[in-house]
């Protein structure tokens, strides 16, 4: 809630939710049905498949959770505020819920299944594979990455015969050049925490994939990376509103 001063009138403005009608979705065709991902904001994203509900980052700041529907799978990236919301999770949970989630989720959240970079998933018939996210150049302070290897995950997620990367919190890591027939893929893009679009455009360019989202980007102009990659063939380019 905020408050303003117009001369000596003072105007309340209260915060609206919003349910998933509210937000952007793009749907694609699988071999299984049709996969919705709808963009909430940020690193947070809802995913429908096959009757099954995903969330991924889900955070309380960027939609009301008790307006969106609940989760069936939940993946949680890394630790971090922006990512991890224990009022979100509760909000989202059924009985039914799986939490997937790193080992630094766990010390708070105790009901979660701890993946770990290359470990994988099977929840009903759809594979989660956990990948690294981690920071090379950009630090806290020498020697203290905003992200150190180990610790965040990134997924891949298989839906029928398509392939969606969550990149997590990372930046243009020599492990990307191992991803393989990614249809879709959400890569972050805002300094200091992840990379330039420099950066993501380099990453795109080691495992191509066939559309591309910058995600989590906050100021950075997504027009730079427009421009970086006009002449990439085979990579196209979606910009949606994940600031």
């Amino acid at each position: 809630m905020k408050s303003i001063i117009i001369g000596n009138i003072c105007i309340v403005l209260f915060s609206v939710s919003v349910s998933a009608a509210d937000f952007e979705k793009d749907v694609f065709k699988t071999s299984e049905g049709n996969l919705a991902i709808t963009f909430i904001g940020h690193a947070t994203l809802m995913m429908e498949f096959n009757g099954k509900v995903i969330h991924i980052d889900p955070v309380s700041n960027y939609a009301d959770y008790s307006k969106l529907p609940k989760a069936d799978l939940i993946l949680v990236t890394h630790e971090h505020g922006d990512h991890f919301d224990l009022n979100a999770i509760n909000l989202l949970r059924k009985k039914s819920t799986i939490v997937l989630e790193t080992e630094k989720c766990a010390e708070k959240y105790k009901d979660g299944v701890v993946l770990k970079n290359g470990d994988s998933y099977n929840f009903s018939g759809i594979e989660i594979d956990a990948v690294p996210a981690y920071n090379i150049q950009h630090m806290r302070s020498p020697g203290n990455p905003f992200h150190p290897k180990g610790v965040g995950n990134g997924y891949v997620i298989h839906f029928g015969d398509k392939k969606v990367y969550v990149a997590g919190d990372t930046e243009n890591i020599p492990g990307m050049a191992k991803l393989k027939n990614i249809d879709v893929a959400f890569l972050p893009m805002n300094l200091p925490y992840t990379m330039t679009p420099e950066m993501v455009a380099d990453a795109a360019k080691m495992f191509h994939p066939k559309i591309l989202y910058p995600y989590h980007y906050g100021n950075t102009d997504t027009g730079k990376l427009l421009d970086l990659m006009k002449d990439q063939k085979g990579i196209e380019v979606r910009i949606r509103d994940l600031k």
